[in-house]
């Protein structure tokens, strides 16, 4: 038994493995919960490094816990922060919902190594003073969507919506066959279809960052049932001041501590504008692969950079790779939101009972969001090639130039030239000639794809 210790809780004692900086209630959520081997994300323990910093400073302040513990807890619980402890947060993400045991195994860890450091503190009366799992754990979640979606998410947004405006403005006066239903419809330019791209992340930013008004509340304060049991009434807007002085990100005290105790509401809201976000990315990613569909027998209208051979069979195939797992990340991000709708309802009075899966969902769509947003912007648009003889080619017989023609010759005999041009796979403008009577220079000028993609000028009717 060297390679053991005794710990001691109110429930009795308990081995320990004597390496651990953990203490019993730790290893008897170990011992209870070897579910799936998943432990809580990097990005939440770093939020309880940082909570139980601001609280003892906090408390500190308010003269409820001497300034040598403060100090002490302070010093190790960054460093629990900073990721130099990870390894000592060993207990599975399908725990007690309220997350109680990692609330508890951070507040044994930071008191272990202020012994060590030589500060004696108790888990509980001095690292947990004024704080209960039941304020820790939501808090958590929150201070670590909001940092994560700051740091890592917009930032990747925002280079990404730059990626795609700067290729916007080199292809601005590129026309290339539209497409509705998957059909050849009127022109558009790369720079518009790419302008419907960046417009839709600049819609997901904002979604975003209207979120995170919500998740900056935060509901520490509470502690056990949203009364503030224990707590000095001015805690939770302490240890809000202090984590916005601590991560820059500017944090406030929730205006309803039973909203931020029962329910994950905020949590849910933040799930779903990144689903939303998934479901631009997703179809972002799709038109690059149908785009780059080819090279000869599909739409073939650009060329992604080839990355990795695309087969272990057929030599010189390239695959688009990135855009395929973009749509991976799509769909988990979605498959995820599923998971935190149903958490988020399962608030059971005074307390929502899912936490850690929240976290553990949230944290990974915002995560792998941000790596596939730098990935599609650097590794697939940056560097795409556009096929214009190929797009000259289909324009130059694409039937449905003619509904330029509308205002001119009417609707039913442009349906007939599109038809006929269509059958003998004649460009438009030749068919035109012969259907038509009109001159061959104002056919041109109506024809012109460029023109026709300002819009406005030659009338028509609408539909799809």
């Amino acid at each position: 038994m060297a390679d053991f210790r005794t710990e001691r809780d109110s429930m009795g004692e308990l081995k320990v493995p004597a390496a651990a900086l953990w203490g019993a209630q730790t290893q008897r959520a170990v011992d209870n919960f070897p579910i799936s081997g998943l432990t809580m994300p990097r990005e939440f323990i770093r939020a309880l490094g940082l909570i139980k910093s601001a609280a003892a400073q906090a408390n500190a302040d308010l003269g409820h816990l001497a300034k040598n513990k403060s100090r002490a807890i302070r010093k190790q619980a960054e460093r629990v922060a900073a990721g130099e402890f990870d390894a000592q947060f060993p207990i599975d993400v399908f725990q007690t919902g309220s997350g109680t045991s990692s609330n508890m195994n951070a507040n044994e860890v930071i008191a272990h190594l202020c012994a060590a450091a030589g500060t004696k503190v108790h888990p509980n009366d001095d690292v947990n003073n004024g704080q209960s799992s039941n304020d820790v754990i939501p808090t958590a979640v929150h201070v670590s969507a909001a940092l994560t979606v700051s740091e890592q998410l917009l930032p990747a947004l925002v280079h990404l919506k730059k990626t795609i405006d700067k290729r916007a403005r080199e292809l601005a006066r590129i026309a290339k066959t539209g497409r509705t239903h998957l059909m050849d419809a009127m022109p558009v330019t790369f720079g518009q279809e790419l302008s419907g791209w960046s417009a839709q992340i600049a819609s997901g930013i904002e979604r975003l960052q209207d979120a995170l008004k919500r998740v900056r509340k935060l509901p520490q304060g509470g502690t056990a049932v949203g009364t503030g049991i224990n707590a000095d009434a001015r805690l939770g807007p302490a240890i809000a001041k202090e984590l916005s002085k601590m991560t820059g990100v500017k944090f406030a005290s929730s205006d309803n501590f039973f909203e931020g105790l029962s329910s994950q509401d905020a949590a849910v809201e933040l799930s779903g504008q990144l689903k939303t976000l998934a479901c631009s990315l997703m179809k972002i990613a799709n038109d690059l692969r149908w785009m780059n569909s080819g090279p000869l027998a599909g739409i073939g209208e650009i060329e992604l950079p080839a990355l990795q051979p695309g087969s272990s069979i057929m030599p010189g195939k390239v695959n688009p790779v990135i855009p395929e797992a973009m749509a991976m990340v799509c769909a988990q991000v979605i498959g995820n939101d599923a998971t935190i709708t149903i958490a988020g309802q399962s608030g059971n009075f005074q307390l929502n009972v899912m936490l850690p899966v929240v976290a553990l969902n949230l944290l990974q769509s915002i995560g792998i969001l941000a790596n596939a947003s730098r990935l599609l912007a650097d590794k697939a648009i940056a560097g795409f090639r556009v096929r214009q003889d190929n797009i000259r080619q289909a324009l130059d017989k694409n039937p449905i130039l003619v509904t330029a023609l509308n205002a001119v010759i009417g609707y039913d005999k442009g349906a007939a030239t599109a038809k006929q041009a269509y059958k003998q796979g004649r460009p438009i403008l030749d068919v035109a000639l012969e259907t038509t009577g009109l001159p061959k220079a104002e056919l041109k000028r109506l024809l012109d794809p460029m023109a026709l993609t300002k819009g406005g000028v030659h009338g028509g009717s609408a539909g799809g």
